[in-house]
């Protein structure tokens, strides 16, 4: 398994910046994922808006499943509580930062967006920084 991460990681990144130049390119937006799917559940859409957003989510999904398939399982070692606690955070917080990974680190910095390159350096130094005080805890 581990020696087809790299290749996977290629294809997935390829994928993902494939799905965001189409999106721009024939609809116009930028694909923050925490955005569409924000706006997709918590504003009045008309027809159009949600289709588009809820066609994008679908497709992202299963084309992930059907071209990368991979074994998936909860991270062991770590309580349901604890995983189900970072993804709230994890959504909150692309809320305060008007973005997620895909919104700023993908697109905003193809776009050479300053605040883009800005937050997309707190989330690595973020991820950095969890990795480390976690590992610490499992040894």
């Amino acid at each position: 398994m581990l020696e087809k991460l790299p290749m996977t990681a290629l294809y997935g990144g390829v994928l993902i910046g494939l799905s965001a130049t189409m999106l721009l390119a024939f609809n116009g937006r930028i694909a923050g994922i925490s955005g569409i799917l924000y706006r997709l559940l918590f504003s009045h859409l008309d027809a159009y808006e949600r289709s588009w957003r809820l066609a994008f989510l679908v497709g992202l999904l299963a084309g992930g499943y059907m071209l990368l398939p991979i074994e998936f399982e909860l991270r062991k070692g770590y309580s349901s509580l604890l995983l189900a606690c970072s993804g709230l955070a994890v959504g909150i917080g692309t809320r305060i930062g008007n973005g997620c990974t895909s919104g700023h680190g993908v697109c905003g910095i193809g776009l050479l967006a300053g605040r883009s390159i800005i937050a997309t350096l707190v989330f690595i130094v973020s991820g950095i920084i969890t990795v480390t005080i976690l590992g610490s805890f499992t040894g």
